[in-house]
């Protein structure tokens, strides 16, 4: 007989949480603030033995979490609050708070760690402020970008992006020489190597010049005394503008950005995707971290159906949004109501293959499932031509989740259960966790029919839900 000490693992080597259970589903929940998790193979919060009644992350005492950025490869998700000016990191292997990380500036309506954890990049809509935590260089930096309202960083943590809110800026506009020429709706966070550092010493405006002899002028340098980081303007060439963009998606070879131009649904001319190439001069060389110092747009494509999530697929971009069902005016605003679409991008193409009316509302959560499935999750769908026509007495589900087929280009809408906040795709089981109208639901992905969730319900309010088990990190609906 052989004896040996050992440990357990489970899918790609992760170890076997304490819990014992290898199919979490974990909960952002308010009143009471908690992070509580369930089995998702049988769909129940206690073990299989009813010697625990549920299971929870221990050591979190955030107030109000909002949402989660799960990282299932790192075996990490982090927990944004309302209200806070913290990020909690959650250690998925010890079911329990392993970090806080306290946000320069204060609190962000926006935030996001990169996946190495090393670097926190935050925007702040209120303080007009964004924040920096370097783990490396043990550095916090608080950068002023007035009417600052969003921030996009791409995995890696290379490329972090600042949106202004409710902006537009035309073709051809640069620091070109060091003298800006307009407003700016895109700015990129750069961190600076140390000649830079130097030369930007007490210049918050400091030049910096490529390698290929473009120029770019900060907005803004600090610390001033001798700057750690930067906040350059996106330039937009011939053929490329923004108008009114609200995030950015990144290419799976990393080679591009996709900025995703809202337009008339908030309020501006043309909703559209404006491209951002990522070439080595565009790079900042000889430093680690956010490098994007001369980023230029180059091209924007109108999405005549609205934008405002985003999601690849392969070399489709699957982009949610809303269109004017009336007249629209820029400035004066819709005659009608607006109606939530799906549009499929082929990228390789550079063409629109197909267009699908989807839930109403402001679209935010889109997550692939099995089965070949889409999720997207708005808010205020009840707002839309679906609820006028629900409520004019045609039979039509308005509710503000959506079940999209990619392979045949079904769509099915779930009923009115509230603002869908939050999906889980619990991968290779054919099912879905959802956060709608604050309480948790799971549906099959064969064709959207609601499971029994009796044993998963809370008695607060959840607004976002993460498989902490996912086999990668593209299981998640925050990035």
């Amino acid at each position: 007989m052989l004896l040996a000490c050992g440990k357990d693992f489970y899918i790609a080597g992760r170890s076997l949480p304490p819990s014992g259970i290898l199919n979490r589903v974990m909960f952002a929940e308010q009143n009471p603030s908690a992070l509580p998790f369930v089995d998702a193979y049988y769909d129940v919060r206690h073990n299989t033995s009813g010697t625990v009644a549920q299971f929870s992350i221990s050591g979190f005492s955030g107030t109000l979490p909002v949402a989660i950025q799960n990282m299932p490869d790192q075996q990490t998700g982090a927990i944004s609050s309302a209200n806070s000016s913290s990020l909690i990191l959650v250690n998925y292997a010890q079911e329990k708070v392993s970090q806080t990380l306290t946000i320069p500036g204060g609190y962000a309506n926006s935030v996001f760690v990169s996946h190495d954890l090393n670097y926190l990049y935050a925007a702040n809509d209120a303080n007009h402020v964004v924040s920096i935590y370097d783990s490396p260089a043990k550095g916090s930096y608080v950068l002023n970008l007035p009417n600052v309202d969003s921030i996009s960083v791409n995995p890696g943590g290379t490329i972090a992006l600042a949106f202004i809110k409710n902006s537009d800026q035309a073709a051809s506009q640069s620091t070109q020489n060091g003298t800006p020429n307009g407003d700016f709706s895109v700015y990129s966070v750069v961190k600076l190597t140390q000649s830079q550092s130097l030369a930007a010493a007490n210049n918050p405006h400091y030049t910096y010049t490529g390698p290929n002899g473009v120029t770019n002028t900060a907005e803004d340098c600090e610390p001033q005394n001798l700057p750690g980081y930067c906040l350059f303007p996106v330039s937009t060439a011939s053929g490329a503008k923004f108008d009114h963009p609200v995030k950015a998606v990144f290419s799976s070879d990393g080679s591009t950005i996709y900025v995703l131009d809202c337009g008339p649904e908030c309020g501006g001319t043309e909703a559209g995707i404006t491209a951002i190439p990522i070439t080595a001069p565009s790079l900042n060389t000889g430093n680690v971290g956010a490098s994007g110092i001369n980023l230029t747009a180059t091209s924007f494509t109108p999405i005549p159906d609205g934008v405002t999530d985003a999601l690849f697929n392969g070399n489709t971009m699957y982009l949610a949004g809303q269109k004017c069902s009336g007249t629209y005016t820029t400035g004066a605003g819709c005659s009608g109501l607006f109606a939530g679409y799906l549009t499929a991008y082929d990228t390789s193409s550079n063409s629109i293959t197909g267009t699908y009316s989807i839930s109403d509302g402001d679209h935010e959560k889109m997550l692939l499932a099995d089965e070949n499935t889409l999720w997207i999750g708005s808010n205020d769908c009840n707002q839309g031509v679906r609820y006028a026509a629900a409520t004019s007495g045609q039979n039509i589900p308005y509710g503000c989740l959506t079940m999209f087929n990619t392979s045949n280009g079904a769509v099915t809408v779930d009923s009115y259960k509230g603002n869908a906040t939050g999906i889980a795709a619990v991968t290779n089981f054919n099912k879905v966790y959802t956060a709608e109208g604050g309480q948790v639901y799971i549906y099959s992905t064969a064709n959207m029919a609601q499971l029994d969730n009796t044993n998963v319900t809370v008695a607060g309010t959840v607004t976002d839900v993460a498989y902490i088990d996912g086999e990668t990190d593209a299981n998640n609906t925050d990035y």
